[in-house]
């Protein structure tokens, strides 16, 4: 995927979101959806700038439908925010990176120090 984004799909969806210790911002999107090309790059700076404090991932519906099914999903993109293994906030749609940046931050800790 990228530096700061990681792939997930219905076998791992359970590990790497619904048990991560924080925040997991999770984009439900398909290679043929144009509106998902174009959040790409506003994920890929949301996710670098909180790097350490949340997590994004994407998963393909396509793919992983059962998930999709599973969390309502009807269209795409969709983003939601999990945390503590429960969704937290939604937002259906192109959104930009202040929008996404507010979802995250009500519910991101401070960053952890090195």
């Amino acid at each position: 995927m990228s530096d700061y984004i990681k792939e997930v799909n219905d076998q791992n969806f359970g590990e790497e979101v619904l048990k991560s210790e924080g925040p997991v911002l999770v984009d439900f999107w398909a290679e043929w959806c144009g509106p998902c090309r174009q959040l790409a790059p506003t994920l890929e700076a949301v996710a670098k700038q909180y790097e350490g404090r949340a997590r994004i991932v994407k998963l393909n519906v396509d793919d992983s439908g059962l998930t999709a099914q599973r969390y309502g999903v009807r269209g795409i993109p969709t983003l939601i925010l999990f945390k503590d293994g429960n969704e937290q906030e939604r937002i259906v749609g192109v959104t930009g990176k202040d929008n996404i940046g507010r979802v995250i931050e009500k519910h991101a800790s401070q960053p952890v120090e090195a």
